[in-house]
């Protein structure tokens, strides 16, 4: 069993005239929404003690005790500036019937809280018998760009989906296939190099963080669209770390089936893209891989050549995600692309710096850099961005090879890793490199515990201007 890979997914209901009123209520509108409603609905609402903070809700029945309409509080502007998807974190606990959206929002805060509705509807329960729970249903709101909405929807669903299938049902092979599925979906070309072709194909690094698991390494990669600016979207897609011969402690690596939330996230957003059919010539390149332990693992002090011709000292063997995603980088830089992203859960430095919800980027670009943070705004998608330091770069040079993949010292250890990849990077004008999490560590509105998308969305939002569409 692998993630169920759904490329046509229906965000909402049909037009019924059965569809119950849904009243979305700010609380500095409390007062003159209420004074709207007849005496009856008044003294229900003042006596369930409504008062619109974040999520409340108020099921106000009719004369003859039916629902006749239902409201969701979103709170003041404080807590909305605190809490994403109020509505969507609403519609678990809302009566299974279908709704009516009534509202005064403006078309960001719309598309804001339609979006969480139907994130609000993912549950992964590929491994649970019985058919899911029916949940509430909404009706399509006016002035939602239905396609563009599906579109996300469905990327970020794929993503969830194939980040939290564990890695018993998601190595190598299980992601090359739902990679594959995604390209034929799309009638994109895709091809993969397998095992010891990675070596005759001078992709040495990815050959070496794979070779000591019984699951063969690979590097996925998909083209789509013949004309306009070139796209490049990378993927980190270690499917299990088990940290090699610097074995992780048991606690650690409990959650190391999303250490391809990277490739998981890039083709979630190559899917948004795809969809909506941008006039641009797309590569997706993902190296996937399992970072297993035998004898023929690599060492500890191990010196390794790149695809670039840069050797590489492995001073730790759980720091293999920037060693695959290297030559990836150096693959997709041959070609020279207008602009290339790379995705990758790499460093728990980034976690410690800004934490699980806001991933930080790296880019030289200050263009692209404010229009990922306008963007990361707008669509309620956290993002920040992190300098790429030259002052560290003598900290990755390690004196007996080109580069150190773990620098001693423990301090700067997301930038550090990012100015590691950059060294691979010469030709292509525009790079970005995102340290994502991939996981939601506990339940919040319409982010159920377990994976999820990180700055698919705000990239899928800013790209368009960066290049010119």
């Amino acid at each position: 069993m692998s993630a169920q890979l759904s490329f046509r997914i229906t965000p909402f209901a049909a037009e019924t005239s059965s569809a119950v009123d849904l009243h979305l209520v700010d609380a500095e509108d409390l007062s003159d929404w209420t004074d709207m409603q007849p005496k009856r609905v008044r003294a229900f609402l003042e006596s369930v003690g409504f008062t619109a903070r974040s999520g409340q809700i108020a099921l106000v029945p009719d004369a003859d005790g039916v629902l006749n309409f239902a409201a969701v509080g979103r709170g003041t502007a404080r807590d909305r500036a605190r809490t994403r998807f109020c509505l969507g974190g609403a519609r678990g606990r809302l009566p299974a019937q279908t709704y009516r959206l009534h509202h005064a929002l403006d078309s960001d805060a719309l598309a804001e809280e339609t979006l969480g509705w139907c994130l609000g509807g993912y549950a992964f329960r590929q491994f649970r018998q019985g058919d899911a729970p029916d949940i509430a249903r909404m009706t399509a709101p006016e002035g939602v760009d239905l396609a563009q909405l599906s579109a996300i929807v469905t990327g970020e669903f794929l993503t969830r989906d194939l980040i939290n299938t564990p890695a018993s049902h998601m190595g190598p092979e299980e992601l090359e296939a739902a990679f594959l599925a995604l390209a034929h979906e799309h009638g994109a070309t895709a091809s993969v190099i397998y095992g010891d072709d990675l070596i005759y194909q001078n992709l040495p690094l990815i050959h070496a963080v794979g070779r000591a698991s019984e699951r063969s390494p690979r590097l996925l990669d998909l083209r789509w669209g013949e004309t306009g600016p070139r796209l490049t979207l990378v993927g980190k897609g270690v499917c299990f770390d088990t940290g090699g011969l610097n074995l992780k402690p048991g606690a650690s690596m409990g959650l190391m089936k999303k250490d391809m939330g990277g490739a998981a996230t890039v083709m979630g957003l190559a899917h948004m893209i795809m969809a909506q059919g941008w006039p641009v010539q797309l590569r997706v390149l993902v190296p996937a891989v399992e970072n297993a332990v035998s004898g023929n693992a690599m060492r500890p002090g191990d010196i390794l050549m790149s695809r670039k011709g840069l050797s590489v000292e492995v001073n730790n063997t759980d720091a293999e995600g920037r060693l695959v995603l290297a030559d990836a980088l150096a693959l997709a830089d041959e070609d020279a692309p207008d602009l290339m992203i790379c995705m990758a859960t790499l460093t728990g430095a980034a976690r410690v710096a800004l934490g699980p919800d806001v991933p930080p980027f790296f880019t030289q670009d200050q263009e692209l850099a404010r229009a990922l943070m306008e963007a990361s705004a707008q669509v309620r998608d956290p993002l920040w961005q992190l300098p790429l330091h030259p002052a560290y770069e003598p900290q990755i040079e390690p004196g007996i090879a080109d580069l150190d993949n773990a620098p001693s010292g423990g301090m700067a250890g997301a930038i550090t890793a990012a100015l590691f990849l950059q060294r691979f990077v010469e030709t292509c004008p525009r790079f970005a490199h995102l340290d994502i999490y991939g996981y939601q560590p506990s339940a919040a509105p319409a982010r159920p515990k377990g994976g999820v998308g990180q700055g698919a969305r705000a990239l899928f939002a800013a790209l368009p201007g960066v290049l010119g569409l």
